[in-house]
């Protein structure tokens, strides 16, 4: 794939020195130490390009006062996820290399997110460190506003590399930056909009592929490793794009020019991009303390097919888009289309974007009708559409090889965007070469103006920032409230019981929504965040399910002062159990100003016991629960149990258990010698004492026959069934619960 990037489209013709054939190091960068009027100049440029990526982002988001700044530009599903990440960093909970445990979260254990890989953690940890300054809510607009500049620069500062004139340069980094694919993705998916690695990305692959200047030490050098290592600690879909690009440059000097420097400085990408990403990750395997826990996010081949990159969503308007002409588009195929994900606009390409892939799709054309070359922006784009396309090579992998992580492909379709913009900017960069400065400088500023109306989408309305304001302000009083009257750190409990995350909650409520009195508080602890699938949150089911008196005491016992109810959550909007409560004496309680939000005070026991599960928490090797059914395992599986105290305990652990046919069951407890059953198609009892450890205690059970498939229809590969579990303590502070 040679030349990879913007020199094969002609660029390099304009611009005799910056072609890959004198390593484009004549570039931008290396004017400035030796003229610095120039280079006062092109600074100049980039703090214009900043201010007006800001206004135009401020513009949109009608962030002009400083009380407008002090609420988040979402309130709601994935934003609230993302504030919770970063009060969560400006509180210490979430530093690099150590345990992500949220000490506020998941009470009174903690929730240790250390299993919930994490992307741009270091970005995180900076934007936690802002907060402890500017506050929670500035500074995820800052954020906000930071991923829409920094990519407009990154852009701008290739461009000038390959020493395209200022002002095309200046319009492909404004357009990059309000590109639909990360732009209108907005707060509750901040960190796909630092897309700023992209053309830095691209134009690294182009220096591995072709530059004859290439070398340790150079500044292309210094670039490639420089961006690799950036990557490798920022998203990991541009991570894998990454890879897959320095990897086919890899190969296209190999075949071609075989540049040893070349060779070299790209694998030294590939091995630092990969060692900053296990350097960021580190958490996931050294600090996740369920080994037996199923993976908290569970991805499915289904997924890879409905995420996947759809060729017709890059010429595709939104349905909202501001244009009727555009918008009637885009809801002809939200009519027509019969599977689509939940990102079905996000890949569009934008009306300048189009033109530049057009342009490029004919200009390859021309080359293989006259038998040259291709140009290398063609070949990574071609790569880009055959991986990530559904019923391409991504599909391929996830149905043969299991690699089902990347789902959402239709996310590199920023690659696509910036190698189109890069493209159109070059060719009208050397077509203006010959014009007067004021009508290229028009031309771009009309061009830029034409894309920014295009690509932007509609601002928020102004019911949907007051009512932003409203449940703000209202959460932010409730948690003053909260506060003057719960001691410091005292728990809540709340109902309804929700996993974490990426689940699907009851009634009316929403996603994350638990987040919420968190984020209004400072010093409480709540039980909302412990991860889903953990048997360290196993108890929280059993409680819920609980009696409203029992459900009291055993709060209570376990020291929580207070108990939050979201009335969302219920069809009757939380009326008997408040009732229920009253009838208890639980009278004293505080409501939000919506009325949805309920705090009841409890009173806590002096001498409180942590609280303690009665089952085991299935993990690993498990279909999912089907109504009416056991739990079938379909191999070798996995349960857990959490002991939350300090000591060692004798437990009585009983499974209900049958198979699929006769078959010999072992069991083992933490690793040790275990025992084996013959069980069959009838229930069986199985009764153990073992020694449960404090934290997490993995149980595996196994059986040597093979298992059954019933059926060709999902879930009906089955070996064995557990019907119940039941797990007794001979300890004397279990009995008080009970």
């Amino acid at each position: 794939m040679a030349n990879l990037l913007i020199c094969c489209s002609g660029a390099e013709r304009a611009c005799p020195e910056t072609s890959p054939e004198n390593g484009l190091k004549q570039g931008w960068l290396h004017r400035l130490p030796g003229l610095p009027r120039r280079g006062f100049t092109a600074c100049w440029r980039v703090v214009l390009l900043a201010a007006v990526t800001a206004l135009v982002w401020t513009m949109h988001y009608d962030r002009w006062t400083r009380e407008s700044w002090s609420f988040p530009t979402d309130y709601g599903g994935d934003s609230l996820e993302i504030l919770t990440r970063i009060m969560a960093a400006s509180e210490g909970d979430t530093v690099p290399l150590r345990p992500q445990l949220i000490t506020r979260l998941g009470a009174p254990f903690g929730a240790n997110w250390s299993a919930y890989p994490t992307s741009d953690l270091p970005l995180l940890w900076m934007l936690g460190e802002v907060a402890r300054v500017l506050g929670l809510f500035p500074t995820a607009n800052l954020a906000l506003l930071l991923a829409t500049v920094s990519a407009a620069v990154a852009f701008y500062g290739c461009a000038r590399w390959l020493r395209l004139r200022w002002e095309w340069a200046f319009a492909g980094g404004v357009l990059f930056a309000f590109t639909f694919q990360t732009f209108h993705r907005g707060l509750p998916h901040l960190l796909l909009g630092f897309s700023w690695s992209v053309p830095l990305s691209l134009l690294s692959s182009a220096l591995v592929a072709s530059s004859r200047r290439l070398r340790f030490g150079s500044s292309g050098g210094w670039l490639c490793l420089g961006t690799s290592a950036a990557i490798g600690i920022s998203n990991p879909y541009t991570l894998f794009m990454h890879l897959q690009l320095i990897g086919w440059s890899l190969v296209a000097n190999a075949c071609g020019a075989r540049r040893a420097e070349n060779l070299r400085v790209g694998g030294a990408a590939i091995a630092i991009a990969l060692m900053a990403f296990a350097l960021v990750e580190a958490p996931v395997w050294l600090f996740s303390p369920d080994s037996a826990a199923a993976p908290p996010l569970v991805r499915n081949y289904g997924g890879t097919e409905r995420y996947a990159l759809k060729p017709v969503e890059l010429f595709v308007p939104p349905a909202e888009h501001r244009w009727e002409a555009f918008s009637f588009f885009g809801n002809r195929y939200v009519r027509w289309s019969d599977w689509r994900g939940g990102e079905s606009f996000a890949p569009y390409l934008g009306v300048v974007g189009i033109a530049g892939l057009m342009g490029l799709a004919i200009t390859g054309g021309r080359a293989v009708f006259r038998r040259r070359r291709l140009p290398g922006a063609a070949l990574s784009t071609t790569w880009v559409l055959a991986f990530a396309s559904v019923g391409g090579v991504t599909n391929i992998m996830a149905f043969f090889a299991g690699l089902l992580v990347f789902r959402a492909t239709n996310r590199f379709s920023i690659f696509i965007s910036a190698t189109a913009l890069l493209f159109i900017a070059s060719h009208l960069s050397r077509w203006m070469r010959q014009r007067p400065t004021w009508l290229s400088v028009g031309a771009a500023a009309l061009v830029t103006a034409i894309g920014l109306v295009d690509q932007i989408p509609r601002g928020p309305t102004e019911e949907a920032k007051r009512q932003i304001v409203v449940r703000v302000s209202s959460d932010l009083k409730l948690g003053r409230r909260i506060e003057e009257i719960l001691p410091n750190r005292g728990p809540i409990f709340q109902l309804p019981v929700l996993a974490f995350p990426e689940a699907k909650p009851p009634h009316h409520l929403t996603d994350y929504e638990h987040f919420r009195p968190y984020l209004a508080t400072s010093r409480l602890c709540f039980s909302y965040g412990a991860l889903k699938g953990r048997s360290r949150g196993r108890w929280q089911r059993e409680i819920e399910s609980a009696p409203t008196p029992e459900l009291v005491a055993r709060l209570e016992h376990s020291g929580f002062a207070a108990l939050y109810i979201n009335r969302l959550g219920y069809p009757d909007r939380g009326e008997k159990i408040l009732g229920e409560l009253a009838a208890l004496g639980r009278t004293r309680r505080l409501e939000g100003a919506s009325g949805d939000q309920i705090v009841v005070v409890l009173e806590p026991a002096k001498d409180a016991r942590p609280p303690v599960a009665r089952q085991l928490t299935f993990g690993r090797g498990w279909h999912s629960r089907r109504d009416g059914e056991p739990r079938w395992a379909h191999g070798p599986a996995t349960l857990s149990y959490h002991n939350p105290f300090p000591h060692p305990i004798r437990a009585r652990i009983q499974f209900v258990v049958s198979s699929a046919g006769r078959r010999m069951l072992s069991i083992r407890v933490n690793g040790e010698k275990g025992r084996a059953t013959l069980v069959g198609n009838e229930c069986t009892t199985i009764t153990l004492f073992a020694t449960i450890q404090p934290g997490a205690n993995r149980i595996d059970l196994d059986s040597a026959e093979p298992a059954v498939r019933l059926s060709q229809d999902r879930g009906q590969l089955r070996s064995f069934a557990v019907h119940e579990t039941q797990v007794g303590l001979e300890v004397a502070e279990v009995a008080m619960v009970r």
